[in-house]
């Protein structure tokens, strides 16, 4: 059985919000909040591979402390722009 659209765009919702440390949840709810509905399903896939990545790994890309892997940095710097900048 294959997965809906919407399910999957509800399963990637919570696997932001629940994530281990808060400040990863309120970085990805933010980032959720503005782009999870307009990805394509390659985003999608893109997106829900880098939930597959440490919470302490994400914070110190996101949060500038370490350089994102090469693969990352497109989806990282969108994150970063959207979800960390006033």
């Amino acid at each position: 059985m294959t997965e809906t659209p919407e399910n999957r765009l509800k399963r990637l919702t919570m696997r932001s919000m629940r994530r281990g440390i808060k400040e990863m949840d309120i970085i990805l709810m933010r980032y959720v909040d503005v782009r999870l509905a307009g990805m394509s399903a390659a985003e999608l896939d893109a997106y829900e591979a880098l939930l597959e990545e440490n919470d302490q790994d994400l914070y110190q890309w996101v949060s500038g402390q370490r350089p994102a892997p090469a693969p990352l940095q497109p989806l990282i710097a969108d994150i970063t722009a959207v979800a960390c900048n006033p």
